[in-house]
């Protein structure tokens, strides 16, 4: 079965696509896919400044409206950009799988959330807000008639309405993937960096967000040095390493939260980042990128040595994500680390790193077609199995059409 998948997160620095191979297991349950093809289309900066925007509340309603089909248009044409590459006529798809940009994700309360363990009260729990929510954009609808393929999208609500996470979204895939070898631990590292513990057990599965990935460094790297990023953290390498405001850093309220938790922008994005930039001008923009980059890598070894109940057990640490490039944030990682935790790419397993999240949704979105559970409660917090995501019939599909 060929599925397509999708993915721009909350680094948003392109649209990634990939066309992927799966297989039905022994146990009906989908096998670790065959990586096809995989390309990056760039949003345009009319568009990416729109979303952008949104990041920071500054759109009407209105034109949120309007961008999320414009970006359903732009998925639709990088989604038919891979299919002429690899000549794959809607026919051969099974379907098409992706989460959408998001524009906002509001964290549970899970302390206030047991206030609400019965179904009397269903409006309560998001009008005052325990229960968590989100908004992707990207109209599905637009995709489905382009491609004239089925699509799936937007898998977090059912995860947020049976009282999970909904965030992040990676273990089914790490399920799927590496439960023949488990247990091991998988780590993405893309705006946020989140954690993985891989088991063919999915009671004693867990995934939580560690805290920062790329999002403070690649701001800052606008911000001091006017680029996209700071390229292989070249500029970070040439810095010193500030402890006292690392030691702050460490200090934000996220690492408090217990998982499963999840962060987002309104945690580490640009408004966060820009405080710390305003708080140490003094300081040299090398000097600041390198206590960023020392930030993430400590903030996800201390994640993991503080949450993983069985890292004993666990030799290998299996990575992902646009941060794996950052060859200064690597070095930083393995340097944190537990000493026995092999640091390794997710390619070595077949699975490309700058592919993997988009494999994720096609992964996803295929297993909810086959109508097989593909969310993980003991990681997520849900209160039971689930079919996540929301289906968009392809057009070619429609009966009752002869007449």
């Amino acid at each position: 079965m060929l599925a397509l998948g999708l993915n721009s997160g909350s680094s948003f620095d392109g649209i990634d696509v990939v066309l992927a191979e799966f297989e039905l297991g022994r146990d009906g349950l989908l096998k670790r896919p065959r990586f096809i093809e995989g390309l990056t289309v760039e949003w345009p900066k009319r568009i990416a400044d729109q979303v952008l925007a949104s990041f920071e509340n500054q759109l009407s309603i209105f034109e949120l409206c309007r961008l999320n089909y414009v970006a359903g248009a732009l998925y639709a044409e990088a989604a038919r950009s891979l299919m002429r590459r690899t000549a794959t006529a809607p026919e051969d798809l099974a379907v098409i799988g992706y989460d959408g940009q998001t524009i906002y994700q509001e964290p549970a309360d899970q302390a206030r959330m047991a206030q609400f363990a019965d179904d009397e009260n269903l409006v309560g729990r998001w009008l005052d807000g325990p229960y968590p929510c989100g908004l992707q954009i990207a109209e599905p609808a637009i995709v489905a008639a382009a491609c004239d393929t089925t699509v799936v999208t937007q898998f977090r609500p059912v995860e947020h309405a049976l009282g999970g996470s909904g965030a992040p979204l990676m273990q089914f895939l790490d399920f799927v993937a590496f439960r023949d070898i488990g247990p091991v631990l998988t780590l993405n590292i893309g705006g946020i960096a989140n954690c993985q513990l891989a088991d063919v057990d999915r009671r004693r599965m867990m995934a939580f967000d560690t805290g920062p990935g790329n999002v403070m460094l690649d701001h800052a790297a606008k911000a001091l040095l006017g680029k996209p990023y700071d390229a292989n953290g070249a500029a970070a390498a040439d810095g010193r390493v500030d402890r006292a405001l690392l030691a702050r850093l460490l200090e934000h309220d996220f690492f408090t939260r217990k998982p499963p938790r999840s962060a987002w922008r309104l945690d580490f994005g640009s408004a966060f980042a820009e405080k710390q930039i305003a708080e140490n001008r003094n300081f040299r923009p090398e000097d600041l990128l390198a206590t960023f980059t020392e930030f993430t890598a400590v903030s996800i070894a201390k994640s993991i040595r503080d949450h993983i109940p069985i890292l004993g057990e666990i030799t290998t640490l299996i990575a992902s994500g646009g941060g794996v490039r950052n060859a200064t944030l690597w070095r930083r990682l393995e340097a944190n680390l537990p000493p026995r935790l092999q640091l390794t790419l997710s390619d070595a397993f077949g699975i490309p790193a700058q592919f993997k999240e988009a494999i994720k949704f096609a992964a996803l979105a295929l297993a909810a077609q086959l109508q097989l559970a593909n969310n993980i409660p003991a990681a997520s917090g849900a209160s039971r199995f689930a079919i996540l995501g929301k289906l968009v019939a392809a057009p070619r599909l429609a009966k009752g059409k002869e007449n």
